[in-house]
């Protein structure tokens, strides 16, 4: 996984724009901080988090926070030319010859898969066993996406926790104005964070592992389908055309652009 700026640049260009928000309005920033609500609502909801997740799940925050701010180093356009490779020499070299190809990977689901191809494992049998694979990414996965999910649901649960706190305060002595205005701001700023911690951080972080879980699963579709070719012996050129259909547009425009640079080079190295 390679690192990726964007989703803390939105974090910060949003938290950006709602300061000019208030700053165009007249206010200050002072008037949004307050200590006690920050308490209130992180670790309030934070709390209730641990109490609706074994230790074993939230022991995997940071590592999906980490997940969050990276992106996949596996484009699915090199896969097509891998695996239309590991086709061709399948066919020329035999089945066992792709072992040499294994050792260079790191994939351990790819790794997996080939591997069961070398030692000529029937291809339901393959099928069945990447099949499981999947499904318990899928699961694993989704229980981080369920985790930033409550969290979001959470942090404006406890916002009204705060806001309720405030109306309390309020209303216990409403000839204190001190304590009418402590109350009252209480209350509505508690509010506020949670509503921007969920709106901001929390439900676009769920979102974000999401749409990582089902980039991923996608792309293990589109190896499992390169397996079971090579290990069907289907020609090269099928193989790539199978997984092509695997690539969004951008990808095979991408893909047809870069393999007429390559053809190009070598008509160019030809006439030379």
């Amino acid at each position: 996984m390679k690192k990726s700026i964007v989703p803390i640049i939105a974090v910060f260009g949003g938290l950006a724009i709602i300061i000019y928000a208030i700053g165009e309005s007249g206010g200050t920033f002072y008037m949004f901080w307050s200590l006690s609500s920050i308490f209130i609502t992180i670790f309030g909801s934070l709390a209730a988090l641990f109490i609706s997740f074994p230790m074993r799940y939230m022991r995997k925050i940071p590592r999906l926070l980490k997940q969050i701010f990276s992106e996949s180093n596996h484009p699915r356009t090199e896969l097509v030319a891998l695996f239309a490779d590991l086709a061709r020499r399948a066919r020329k070299e035999g089945l066992l010859s792709l072992e040499d190809e294994i050792e260079n990977m790191e994939d351990p689901f790819l790794i997996k898969g080939l591997q069961m191809v070398v030692d000529g494992m029937e291809p339901k049998m393959i099928g069945d066993i990447l099949d499981l694979e999947m499904d318990a990414i899928d699961e694993e996965q989704s229980k981080g996406v369920g985790i930033f999910r409550s969290w979001g649901d959470l942090a404006p649960a406890f916002g009204m926790v705060g806001t309720l706190i405030g109306l309390i305060i309020m209303l216990a002595d409403l000839q204190d104005m001190d304590a009418i205005g402590t109350g009252m701001a209480t209350a509505l700023i508690t509010t506020f964070y949670g509503s921007l911690l969920a709106n901001l951080i929390f439900i676009p972080f769920a979102n974000n592992l999401r749409n990582q879980k089902d980039e991923e699963l996608h792309t293990k579709e589109m190896m499992v389908e390169g397996i079971l070719s090579i290990q069907s012996g289907v020609n090269p050129r099928i193989v790539e055309e199978r997984l092509s259909a695997y690539l969004s547009p951008e990808e095979r425009f991408a893909r047809k652009e870069a393999v007429e640079k390559i053809e190009q080079l070598d008509t160019v190295v030809e006439y030379e």
